[in-house]
């Protein structure tokens, strides 16, 4: 690890603290670390900045377990299992920190482009890209006027209804290493079709991530469709 990777670490580590600190006292979140109360102040404050060991346990460990219960306080679920997750995608400065929890937790490696579909996963996209370095792109039920060439994915629904995502032939080469992710997954439909527009454009896939997963039906059906590591940051029951 270089001295920027360090920093970088360092600083992921006290903006986890300093979120959890929100809603706990020192030594409340000194029991969720186990690091001492009065480290957690200076670190919190921004005296010192935790050791690479210790930023890398509050990032991979405690950064996950708080992330996840910080995303089911911001969701709602319905009778019916429909989720209003409005709150999270809203919550930029949420997304920065879930983006590199989630890529030490799943292991995924530095992609050239960070895939979505609109609407709703630009966001999540959006952070993940930033952290990475890489581009954000997302396809799209529509064609842009002004584009003249696309990939294209077309599935028939259950429903019966087909549907039909277009992303602009330049947002991908091939080659590219493509991170697919999306606020929500549940039939794990439009993660298919994320996953055929990459397949498409001759990009390889790094991974699928997506803040919610509705049931195991989604992400069992992504991973039986890819190599890559496959996961959600949270599971709710249908």
């Amino acid at each position: 690890m270089n001295r920027a990777e360090k920093a970088a670490l360092q600083l992921r580590a006290v903006d986890v603290l300093q979120m959890l600190k929100e809603t706990r006292t020192y030594d409340e979140l000194a029991a969720v670390t186990d690091l001492p109360a009065g480290d957690l102040n200076r670190y919190v404050n921004g005296h010192v900045l935790p050791s690479a060991e210790r930023a890398r346990e509050v990032v991979s460990g405690v950064g996950h377990e708080a992330l996840a219960e910080e995303l089911e306080a911001r969701i709602e679920v319905d009778d019916e299992g429909y989720v209003d997750n409005s709150v999270a995608v809203f919550d930029q400065a949420f997304l920065d920190l879930v983006a590199p929890v989630a890529a030490d937790a799943y292991g995924f490696e530095r992609p050239d482009a960070v895939l979505t579909a609109a609407t709703d996963g630009i966001t999540l996209a959006a952070a993940m890209a930033s952290y990475f370095g890489a581009r954000c792109v997302y396809a799209k039920k529509s064609k842009e006027t002004a584009v003249e060439e696309f990939v294209e994915a077309r599935q028939r629904l259950q429903s019966g209804i087909e549907l039909t995502y277009y992303l602009p032939a330049s947002s991908l080469s091939a080659g590219d290493t493509v991170l697919v992710v999306d606020d929500l997954i549940r039939s794990g439909e439009t993660q298919e079709l994320l996953l055929d527009i990459a397949d498409h454009a001759g990009a390889e896939v790094g991974g699928v991530f997506a803040l919610i997963a509705v049931g195991d039906e989604g992400t069992e059906r992504a991973a039986a469709l890819t190599d890559a590591p496959v996961g959600a940051l949270v599971d709710v029951e249908p």
